[in-house]
């Protein structure tokens, strides 16, 4: 009678966990990366709050393909969402890319963090009107450019080339009014173009710099943060409707509290990151004073390329009146 107890109950516990609402997340971070690992907490954790009636399937690494590649597949129904980066949440929602507006923030993270948490509400109101409900917000860090020349001074930006993402239109304008030279490329090609001359500089959060290998090309890094990136863990709509409510709550909190833990962490590790850079020989370059007023300017012509037709003229006032 006993054993026939038990193996009732363990019928009754590989159905319902069977029987979960399972939701397939694709990201490009590794799955032993401090990213992958407090996804893969996270994951338990919703298992054990929901009795295993909500589950993630998490695909690391980028073997769903990149944020574009993922995008399309929850069009149709065969992931349900995904951790994306600046010009993916603005190709979605572009109210969101406010936040990444040049020299706005410089290396205030104080500043960026309250300004992120203001307009949170709104943005994630703007993200469920185009079918993604936001668990919360990943804060990258501060982006620095790092180049295989000197450059003393903003004038001296002036004709170099740098890597850019193909179509991201709010680095396409900082470029243009920073008179830099755009090569859009693949990020796996930044790299090998750095080694051969193809591009003189890149751009990205110290963390990034280091992961991605280009320390080991690149001699200098300037010590002028350009702006502060962001990430978001997304899911479609469509499959959070499925989800019970009490249940949706639940995992929010849980999203929310993991995603905590992960910028805090990703805040340190970057500060590990230039400590690390600064060893393998990388030297930072500090600009002039006056170069804090002409990146002012440079960040007007920016909003003026963007204003109304990429990024709102509200959420652009909203955001600067939270960076005074």
């Amino acid at each position: 009678m006993f054993k026939k107890f038990v193996l009732a109950a363990l019928f009754m516990s590989a159905s319902v966990a069977f029987g979960a609402q399972q939701i397939k997340l694709a990201v490009l971070v590794p799955e032993g990366t401090t990213w992958g690992s407090n996804l893969k907490k996270l994951s338990k954790e919703i298992e054990a709050a929901t009795n295993n009636e909500v589950a993630f399937k998490i695909y690391f690494g980028g073997v769903s393909g990149d944020e574009p590649d993922v995008i399309r597949k929850i069009r149709i129904g065969q992931l349900h969402g995904g951790i994306f980066t600046g010009k993916t949440l603005g190709d979605i929602y572009g109210d969101v890319r406010a936040m990444e507006i040049p020299f706005t923030f410089y290396d205030n993270k104080a500043k960026a963090t309250a300004a992120l948490a203001k307009l949170t509400p709104q943005f994630n109101q703007g993200l469920k009107s185009k079918g993604f409900i936001n668990l919360g917000f990943y804060e990258i860090g501060h982006v620095y450019v790092v180049s295989t020349k000197k450059i003393s001074n903003l004038a001296e930006l002036k004709g170099v080339k740098i890597w850019s993402w193909e179509g991201d239109q709010l680095v396409e304008a900082m470029l243009e009014s920073l008179q830099l030279v755009s090569v859009p490329l693949a990020i796996p090609d930044v790299l090998s173009s750095l080694s051969t001359g193809i591009i003189n500089a890149a751009y990205a959060p110290p963390l990034a710099i280091l992961a991605l290998q280009w320390h080991t090309k690149i001699k200098y890094l300037v010590d002028f943060p350009t702006a502060n990136s962001i990430g978001a863990l997304l899911v479609s709509d469509k499959i959070w409707s499925k989800i019970k409510p009490d249940q949706q709550q639940k995992i929010q909190a849980l999203s929310q509290k993991f995603i905590a833990e992960v910028n805090q962490k990703n805040a340190a590790e970057n500060d590990m990151a230039r400590a690390q850079l600064k060893k393998g020989g990388v030297e930072f370059i500090s600009f002039p004073a006056e170069d804090y007023k002409k990146a002012a300017a440079a960040r007007s012509t920016v909003i003026s390329k963007v204003k109304d037709k990429y990024i709102s003229s509200k959420i652009i006032q909203t955001l600067d009146n939270e960076a005074k």
